[in-house]
């Protein structure tokens, strides 16, 4: 008996397969579902199969051909392929959904995924994803000084003729990004031959920092391991990151006769971007002078002598001999004599104070007592407090 039902069963399913040529499109569907899922069935999957072939062989010959849809069918095998446990692959997600998943990688996570194939390398290449990143890590220490250095080392490898002959110095180096293999392991697939990453990318200056490899300048407080000579004083350096260490090192420029200083293990509490676009060796236009006040926090310019370059010293202004430091009273502000005063040293230290005038204020010292140069008002709560957790634990002389 369930040989005769079997073959019942199956006689319209090989009656169709005689009439191939005048079949509807649809028939051919039907044959191919039945091929997806010839792996692995048992013997009542098939049966119900051919029922289920049977039925609608009959029913689909009781209705007209431009109203039979295979919605059903492809419920049914989407609901097969979920019961099988078969993987989706994440570029089935919906657009946007990848994309969300993407802006939460870390840097590493999302290097590697640039490694899985080609379209997935197009998607986490982009300025969109890393400009995050760059912000989050590097923001506070790269400034318009650093980011035109990188501009140009771009400008001079493009031309490859200018390349070979310029030879890099100072803060100036060449370097070759070849791509982010520090990070991406090797991939059995052949989308892990990536090419070079665009040179203009946000990703290729990010992977640059990271591997120091691109070495910018920016600021160090507490030179030299916060030598007595420089407490309280930020001097400019170029800076190249070790992320074995999570540090940097620091080479300063030259002080007259006094060769390059190097500093390594720098962390990241002690640096920042220079706060104005003004070389160490020129004199910053001082805007503020006309609003200090008693009281104001400043930075100034420093320098032992004239072949010295500038740094920048934490002060506050003070208040004229004359004045009693009584608010109701004062009216040095009114003065064009500003007294600046240098807290961390002691009382009658040639260094505690100076004095400039208001209205004519270029570069004024001596040999003796060193060169005060240019004048910035700190605004930012956040650059006052940075001041005074790096104050010195006890007077300076």
């Amino acid at each position: 008996m369930l040989l005769l039902y079997f073959f019942l069963t199956c006689f319209p399913i090989i009656f169709l397969f005689k009439l191939k040529k005048s079949l509807p499109p649809w028939a051919t569907e039907v044959k191919l579902l039945s091929l997806w899922f010839g792996k692995d069935v048992s013997f009542s999957s098939v049966t119900k199969l051919i029922k289920t072939s049977s039925s609608l062989c009959y029913f689909t010959s009781k209705m007209p051909l431009k109203k039979m849809s295979l919605t059903s069918k492809v419920d049914n095998f989407e609901e097969e392929v979920v019961e099988e446990g078969a993987a989706m692959s994440i570029l089935d997600l919906p657009e946007l959904v990848l994309e969300s998943i993407l802006e939460r990688l870390p840097p590493a996570s999302l290097c590697s995924m640039a490694g899985v194939c080609s379209s997935l390398r197009s998607r986490c290449i982009t300025d969109h994803f890393w400009e995050k990143h760059m912000i989050n890590k590097w923001g506070r220490i790269i400034g318009p000084v650093a980011y035109r250095e990188w501009q140009w080392l771009i400008a001079l490898r493009k031309d490859s003729s200018h390349l070979k002959q310029w030879r890099p110095k100072g803060l100036m180096r060449i370097f070759s990004i070849v791509r982010p293999s520090w990070w991406i392991k090797p991939k059995v697939d052949d989308c892990s031959k990536q090419s070079s990453l665009p040179r203009e990318s946000i990703m290729s200056w990010f992977l640059a920092l990271e591997t120091g490899r691109f070495c910018f300048p920016a600021q160090v407080y507490n030179r030299e391991n916060g030598h007595v000579g420089f407490m309280l004083s930020c001097y400019d350096a170029e800076l190249c990151y070790d992320q074995r260490t999570d540090t940097f090192q620091a080479r300063y420029p030259p002080h007259g006769r006094r060769a390059v200083a190097i500093e390594n293990n720098v962390p990241w509490e002690r640096l920042r971007a220079p706060p104005v676009d003004t070389s160490p060796h020129d004199l910053h236009n001082s805007d503020c002078l006309n609003e200090l006040r008693p009281g104001d926090h400043i930075e100034i310019q420093w320098r032992r002598n004239k072949e010295f370059p500038y740094g920048w010293w934490y002060g506050v202004v003070g208040h004229l001999a004359s004045c009693d430091g009584n608010e109701n009273y004062c009216r040095c502000h009114n003065s064009d004599t500003v007294v600046l005063e240098f807290n961390q040293y002691a009382l009658g230290s040639r260094w505690r104070h100076t004095t400039i005038d208001r209205k004519e204020h270029r570069e004024e010292g001596n040999e003796g007592d060193g060169f005060y140069g240019g004048i910035r008002k700190l605004g930012s709560v956040e650059e006052i407090s940075t001041w005074k957790r790096l104050w010195p634990a006890e007077i300076l002389e």
